[in-house]
């Protein structure tokens, strides 16, 4: 029976820095050992600005998922995200040389590196080249072509690359606690991985990750990755307009928008006002629940917007049977899901808990989305190479016999 894995997910968000400790069991479920989780300082949209901070933050946090998953850590998968993080598609093509018509290892990774030669900023980097579609000699949606007999082998990747100094921000700070960095994986591809289910994926699907300071996206299509991309804006923006227009502490505008806000203004069902009690240091008030959700509506509206027409520019937003998903931290606001229905003009669901043993506040906390994908795409990457050497046997065996 094959033994059970552990992987530890390091999601550093402008809001908060998260260490999730998972266990893939020999039956493929995921056991969630332990969490870490500090509030982040240091961190503006998706993005470090202060390095000594955020690496205190994150020793504290994986400090504490040490101490609760009794698991001491080693090697760490890593999210990333911020505005600089750009994507987009590319198919490449090889011609077989004429003695030889059966598609080989090499030639799969001759394949990859030509799709992957595409012009990206000087300063960027790649982070991913997933792939989404081989076609053999044009049958398309091939799954393996390894062994197979053709003329003309191509692909279509899903390519990701940002800015090398951010992206290296980030690894240089985990490696300063002596820890090594096994993946680094755009925020939005590792929620996906904990949120979209295959039916979705299928059918067509786009998932909207909420966070504090980024609001990251995922549209999937016939099964694979279409789009993805982040915009730089989250709840934390929400939060300082709230601030702003009435004149609040931070803090008192973070719990006023958690606890009376909506998304949607005029609900009968609220009460006409919201009454502010008297603190230290904070003289109790009255606030005009229309004018509250109002200040909402317009940067949350804004943001979908946002992100609609950055999709429809591509015809992205075509065959999406599978509607909208919400998730991240910032989408358990009140009314959230019935604003995006109404702008995407689409079903929407928010965030269901996935299928993990471990505490519930972790897994049912849409919070946690990136974090527990992390664990998922590490899953999913370790069958990946199993199969591959699977098949790889196979076809050398099957030759042997031809032979």
């Amino acid at each position: 029976m094959a033994r059970s894995k552990i992987h530890v997910g390091i999601e550093i968000g402008t809001s908060k820095i998260l260490a999730v400790v998972g266990e893939i069991n020999s039956d493929g479920s995921i056991k969630i050992l332990g969490t870490g989780e500090t509030p982040s300082r240091g961190v503006r949209k998706g993005e470090i600005t202060d390095f000594k901070t955020v690496h205190t933050c994150l020793h504290e946090a994986i400090f504490r998922a040490e101490e609760r998953s009794d698991v001491q850590i080693r090697t760490v998968i890593l999210s990333v995200s911020g505005g600089h993080i750009q994507s987009l598609n590319n198919r490449g093509l090889i011609d077989l040389p004429e003695d030889q018509n059966e598609i080989t290892e090499e030639d799969i990774e001759e394949l990859k590196r030509v799709s992957r030669e595409v012009e990206i900023p000087r300063e960027n980097v790649f982070i991913h080249s997933a792939l989404r579609h081989y076609y053999v000699d044009g049958q398309e949606r091939v799954i393996n072509p390894l062994g197979r007999l053709c003329n003309r082998l191509e692909a279509s990747y899903h390519i990701v690359h940002g800015v090398k100094t951010r992206i290296s921000n980030a690894i240089t700070c985990i490696k300063e606690m002596m820890l090594d960095v096994e993946a680094v994986v755009f925020s939005p591809l590792a929620s996906a991985q904990i949120v979209l289910n295959r039916p979705a994926r299928e059918q067509g699907a786009l998932m909207i990750d909420i966070g504090g300071g980024t609001t990251d996206y995922a549209l999937y299509r016939d099964g694979v990755v279409a789009q993805s991309g982040c915009i730089p804006v989250g709840g934390d923006h929400i939060t300082n307009d709230i601030a702003v227009c009435f004149k609040l502490p931070l803090s008192k505008a973070e719990k006023v928008k958690i606890t009376e806000g909506c998304a949607i203004p005029g609900d009968p069902e609220l009460s006409e006002t919201v009454h502010l009690a008297d603190e230290p240091s904070f003289t109790g008030r009255h606030i005009r629940r229309e004018e509250l959700d109002l200040v909402i509506n317009a940067r949350v509206a804004e943001t979908f917007e946002l992100l609609r027409d950055r999709l429809r520019k591509n015809g992205g937003l075509d065959r999406i049977a599978g509607g909208v998903w919400l998730t991240g931290g910032s989408s358990r606001l009140h009314g959230i899901d019935r604003l995006a229905k109404e702008i995407f003009q689409m079903p929407v669901q928010r965030h269901e808990p996935p299928h993990t043993q471990g505490p519930p506040a972790a897994s049912e906390n849409p919070a946690y989305s990136t974090a527990l994908g992390l664990i998922r795409y590490a899953q999913l990457r370790d069958n990946d190479l199993r199969e591959a050497g699977r098949l790889r046997s196979l076809v050398r065996s099957l030759f042997s016999r031809i032979r």
